[in-house]
C-alpha cells in the first residue's frame, strides 16, 4: 500500500539559497576614502564644542580689548606728548598677556584626548597619524590667527581715535594686526607641537610658559660683567621683545626687527612640528 504525496502549501514561501558565511560584506551603500578635508571638517567640530575653546579665545579677546584701551585711557590722561610715539604699539601689552590663552589653547587641542583617552577614538577613525596633526594644526593655526588678527585690528583702530600720535603706516598697520596674528598663531602652534611631544596638559602648558617668560626673567637677574653676552641675547630673542619689536617697542636697540621675529618663530615651530610627527609615528597611544 502505498502512500499518496502530500500537496505543496500554497502559502509556504519558496527557500532562500544560503549565503557563504565566509564571503566579504559589500555594502550597498556608496563607500568613500576619508581624506584630509574630512579631518579638519572633524578636528573644526571637536575645537568647536569644547568648553576649553571658548574659555580660552574669550579670555584673550578680553585681555586684548581691555588691556589695550586701558593702556590707551591711560596714556591719554597724562599730558606727555605723543607727537613721535607710534600709538599702535600700545597694543602690545594687551597681546603679550592674551598669547597665554593661545598657548594653553594650543596645548589643549591635542593633550586633552591622551588626558582623556579620547586619542583612542580618533586614531580608529583616522588611522593616520600626520593627518590628524596635520588637521589639528591647520584648524588651530587659521581659528587663533583669525581671532588675533582681527581684534589687534580692532583695538589698533580704538587706540588711533582715542589718541593723537603718530600716523602709523601702512606697513606699520600690517604688521601690527596680520604679523602680530601671524606670530601668536605660530607661537600657539608651537604649543600643540609641544603638547604632541609631552603627552600632558599641565606639563606642556608649564614648558610653554618657561620658554615666553624664563629668558626675560633670566636676563633681568644678570648682573654679573661676564655674563653682559648672554644677557643681551637672552633680552633680544624673547618672545616678549620679540613681540615688542613687531609693534617696534622692543626693549633692546639691537637684535629682530620688521618681519624678522615671524621668521625666527617659524623655524623653531617647524622644527618642534618635525619632532611632532617622529613622536606620534614610533610611540604608541
Amino acid at each position: 500500500m502505498t502512500t499518496p504525496a502530500t500537496p505543496p502549501q500554497a502559502d509556504q514561501a519558496p527557500q532562500q539559497p544560503q549565503q557563504d558565511p565566509h564571503a566579504l560584506y559589500t555594502s550597498p551603500i556608496p563607500v568613500r576614502t576619508p581624506g584630509l578635508g574630512d579631518a579638519i571638517a572633524s578636528e573644526w567640530t571637536k575645537i568647536r564644542s569644547v568648553r576649553s575653546t571658548m574659555w580660552t579665545l574669550g579670555v584673550m579677546i578680553v585681555l586684548l580689548l581691555g588691556v589695550g584701551l586701558l593702556t590707551a585711557f591711560v596714556v591719554s590722561l597724562s599730558e606727555a606728548p605723543l607727537d613721535d610715539t607710534p600709538v599702535l604699539s600700545l597694543g602690545f601689552f594687551g597681546v603679550l598677556l592674551g598669547s597665554i590663552c593661545v598657548i594653553t589653547l594650543g596645548v589643549l587641542t591635542i593633550a586633552a584626548e591622551y588626558s582623556t583617552g579620547m586619542i583612542r577614538t580618533t586614531l580608529t577613525a583616522c588611522p593616520s597619524r600626520s593627518r590628524i596633526l596635520i588637521a589639528k594644526a591647520v584648524v588651530f593655526f587659521l581659528l587663533a590667527f583669525t581671532i588675533t588678527t582681527v581684534t589687534t585690528g580692532v583695538v589698533g583702530v580704538l587706540q588711533t581715535a582715542m589718541l593723537d600720535g603718530a600716523t602709523p603706516g601702512t606697513g606699520f598697520w600690517v604688521r601690527s594686526t596680520v604679523g602680530v596674528g601671524l606670530y601668536v598663531a605660530t607661537l600657539g602652534l608651537l604649543s600643540l607641537a609641544v603638547g604632541a611631544i609631552v603627552r600632558h596638559s599641565a606639563g606642556a602648558i608649564t614648558i610653554m610658559i618657561a620658554v615666553v617668560l624664563l629668558p626675560l626673567v633670566l636676563a633681568i637677574f644678570m648682573f654679573s660683567p661676564t655674563l653682559a653676552g648672554v644677557q643681551q641675547a637672552l633680552l633680544e630673542y624673547s618672545i616678549p621683545n620679540q613681540i615688542g619689536s613687531l609693534y617696534e617697542a622692543s626693549v633692546t636697540t639691537s637684535g629682530p626687527t620688521g618681519w624678522e621675529p615671524l621668521w625666527i618663530i617659524v623655524g623653531v615651530t617647524a622644527v618642534a612640528m618635525a619632532g611632532a610627527f617622529a613622536s606620534l609615528d614610533r610611540r604608541d597611544v
